[in-house]
């Protein structure tokens, strides 16, 4: 076993102790609180003087605190001597601040960017980021990495799906060559739906590009958040002629904020399936959920690291992976 440390923020233990139990060792002991004033404070418990470090961190609702949690994270790894620091960051809080809109806006994914790598962070792997282009905001290695694979070979298994009568949709034309690889994997055909967005988590369905007349429909996106462009599209397609009782959607971050939960259950989606790249508290209050774990992923790319193997090609055939 290669000789590598691996920590977690307090954003999401229960992933990182799968991950732990893939690979077969114990998560190493570090201890985070918040003194009364409200600041965080962070002490590592065990050397890591010349050691690789892995910290598995992800941005939840407290996205803020949870940035400063891991920044003094890493502060403490690198004033320890640590020889490398990868972070693994499956949701990127602030991915949608990518650009400015508008004249004064804050670019926050770029600023986020900076913190990284300014605490010092040397490898960033994350999981579907909103925008490929936040990779650009780095002068460190990101590693971006897709999960069209992964649920392609859950829905390949599904047997009451017709892929040939199916047909995947992106949400909106920003996802659309996403959605399309997706469609590839699964050998579907495809359709883009043309959303208008009126301000912050507000959107409306005002056009289609594709069939869907009696198909079964899998929505793909990268994330979920108050569930607003999904559901809305779910209505829309049924409204184009697909089959209300086969409308499916696939989504890696499963933000749920807001009423989102509310909205997912008023369509009554066939099937809900999200990745737990964030930790999911509502997995019964939400009908027809399925969450899938990336701790296995997360596992083989931390040995591909270790023992200096590429990352990438642990994602080209995910049933030939199964048969090593």
């Amino acid at each position: 076993m290669p000789d590598f440390k691996l920590f977690s923020t307090t954003s999401h233990v229960g992933l990182a102790k799968e991950v732990a139990d893939e690979l077969g060792i114990d998560l190493s002991p570090i201890t985070t609180s918040r003194f009364s004033c409200g600041e965080t404070y962070v002490n590592v418990e065990e050397s890591v003087r010349g050691k690789d470090v892995y910290i598995i961190h992800t941005s939840t609702k407290d996205v803020n605190e949870g940035y400063m949690e891991l920044f003094l994270t890493v502060d403490a790894m690198k004033r320890s001597f640590a020889s490398s620091i990868h972070v693994i960051l499956p949701h990127y809080g602030y991915a949608r601040q990518d650009r400015r809109t508008k004249t004064r806006e804050a670019m926050s994914s770029k600023v986020i960017a900076t913190f990284l790598e300014r605490v010092g962070v040397d490898h960033l792997v994350t999981f579907n980021l909103h925008s490929e282009q936040i990779q650009g905001f780095f002068d460190i290695v990101v590693d971006n990495i897709s999960t069209r694979t992964f649920f392609a070979d859950y829905f390949k298994k599904k047997k009451d799906l017709n892929l040939e009568e199916t047909v995947v949709v992106s949400t909106d034309a920003g996802g659309a060559k996403a959605a399309h690889k997706f469609s590839s994997k699964l050998g579907t055909s495809f359709a883009i739906m043309h959303k208008h967005r009126s301000d912050h988590n507000k959107s409306e369905v005002v056009g289609l590009i594709g069939d869907v007349e009696n198909k079964a429909v899998i929505i793909y996106d990268d994330m979920v958040d108050t569930a607003g462009s999904v559901c809305n599209s779910a209505e829309e397609l049924v409204r184009k002629g697909a089959k209300k009782d086969q409308i499916y959607l696939a989504a890696t971050h499963p933000i749920f904020s807001g009423n989102a939960v509310e909205r997912l259950n008023e369509v009554n989606f066939k099937e809900i399936v999200v990745a737990n790249t964030i930790p999911v508290t509502d997995v019964p209050k939400i009908k027809n959920l399925t969450v899938l774990s990336i701790a296995p992923l997360i596992a083989r790319i931390i040995m591909h690291i270790q023992t200096k193997q590429s990352v990438s090609v642990l994602f080209t055939d995910i049933n030939k992976r199964k048969n090593q």
